[in-house]
Parts: C-alpha cells; structure tokens; sequence
C-alpha cells in the first residue's frame, strides 16, 4: 500500500529524509550522495556555507535546482537577530535563484558552540518574528515536549526535536521524550509533522526515529563524515523507509514470555501408554 507523502506547509515532499550539503570532502561527492539519499529536499547553511570554494568553485553548480527544493538554515545563529537576518538573507538567495524553497527556513538559535543545543527562550522568539513575516519555519528544538509545544503554538510550521547534540552520532538519547513530543505536538493534530533533527550516527537511528511515529529526519554529518559516504547516504534512505514501513505495519507486542511461532494445534503426539 502506498504511503502518503510528507507535507509541510506548503511543500510537498516525497522523501521523508533530509540531508544537507556541508561536511564533504568534495562537492562532487555532495552530488553524488545527494543522489544515492533519494532526498528531493536539502538544507544549506546560509551563514556557515561558503557558496565559492577555494578553487572558484560554486557550490549551486552541484545541485540541480530544478529537482531538490532548497531549505536555508541559520545555523551558527547565536540570537534572535542573527538568526532573523540570516533567514531573510536565505530567502532572497532563493528567490533569486526561483527555487520554491525561497517562502521556509529552518531555524537554529544556538546556546553555545560546546553544545550547539538551541536557546529555547530565542528560538521561541525567532519562531514568532519569522511567522510574522511569512515564512513558514522549521523550528530545531531540543527534545524537551513543553518547549516543542510552545514552537508550535508559536506558529512553526514543523518542530524538529534532537535525537541528540548536533554532529555527536549518539543517535535517539531519550525515546520517551520524542514519545511525548508526538503526543503533545500531535493532540488533536494527527498530521502535525515532527521531524528528529541532529545526532543521527547511522542507519539504525534513522529506523527507530521513523518507528517511534516521527514524520522524516534530517541529517548531514552522518552521511558526510562516514568513511564511505556514498553507501553510507543509500543505507540512510533504506533505513528512512524500513522504519517508515514498520510504523505502519504495526510491531508485535512485548511479552516477558516466548510465544510459539508455529501453530499448536493438530501437533502429533506419542498416544498415552506407548
């Protein structure tokens, strides 16, 4: 049975995976691992990414704009006003460059630049300002429900819990959180999407936020920074829809007991008295 598409605000995604673009040790590389990821979206850090590398090189020259919408980042935002500034940077880009991804952002307002954990009184903010001047915001957020829930009340578009600190590969750390996450985000709001951004480390975590009921994941370094980046991007789509499939299909319970796998009755026995 198909499954229904991703959709966040006004975008439609067909992927329920994300990747972003920085991290790689060439942009040939990038290119090709965009590809293997199966992802139709791709964030860029708008602050951080240098769209010229040292040998004139631009980075959009490797993205085909025409088939991956692009998400714009404020990642290395450590304030309310960085972070405002950077997004309206990020839409201007795009709308120059026609890419429909030119109306959304996705918000980081980091704490510090040991934990890179975001500052949940001016991501709030943030989240409120951009609303107001229309752009449909992906709010990153530690995995705390209550501040998940404030982002959302706040107007974001979606609300992107951590698995873990950002680049840590520690994967989901708190699975009762992104639980309660869901249940708040979602009360009254089945379709409300939820995204597990940052701390993915491999396929695995990829499969458990997807079958925790998390709508997609977003993820750069896990790809980037594996040793084969390349198979790493293509086990990272696979895991993406396993997970996805499993959620759906619905896991057995837990029992503390075994549970015969094969039918009990009819089974041939020695007669009494033999």
């Amino acid at each position: 049975m198909a499954d229904r598409p991703l959709v966040l605000g006004s975008h439609t995604l067909n992927s329920r995976l994300i990747v972003g673009t920085g991290k790689y040790a060439t942009l040939e590389l990038m290119q090709q691992c965009l590809e293997a990821s199966g992802s139709d979206v791709i964030t860029v850090a708008v602050r951080r990414e240098r769209l010229v590398d040292a040998s004139g090189r631009n980075i959009l020259d490797y993205i085909d704009l025409s088939r991956y919408t692009i998400l714009p980042n404020t990642a290395g935002c450590f304030n309310v006003e960085d972070a405002v500034r950077v997004a309206r940077l990020g839409r201007e880009i795009l709308r120059g460059l026609e890419n429909p991804g030119a109306d959304w952002v996705k918000l980081e307002v980091l704490a510090d630049t040991r934990t890179l954990l975001p500052d949940p009184v001016a991501t709030v903010i943030a989240c409120e300002q951009l609303v107001a001047d229309g752009f449909q915001v992906l709010c990153y957020t530690s995995d705390d429900p209550i501040t998940a829930r404030r982002l959302k009340l706040a107007g974001a578009t979606s609300v992107m819990p951590a698995g873990s600190p950002i680049g840590s590969g520690q994967g989901i750390l708190n699975p009762n959180n992104i639980r309660i996450c869901l249940e708040y985000l979602k009360e009254n709001d089945p379709d409300y999407p939820v995204i597990v951004d940052a701390g993915v480390g491999t396929a695995s975590d990829v499969a458990v936020a997807m079958e925790l009921g998390c709508d997609g994941v977003l993820l750069n370094t896990a790809i980037a920074s594996a040793r084969d980046p390349l198979r790493m991007a293509h086990a990272m789509r696979l895991a993406c829809h396993a997970g996805r499939d499993a959620l759906l299909s619905g896991r057995i319970p837990r029992k503390l007991y075994a549970t015969a796998s094969s039918p009990t009755e009819g089974v041939i026995s020695r007669a009494l008295g033999n």
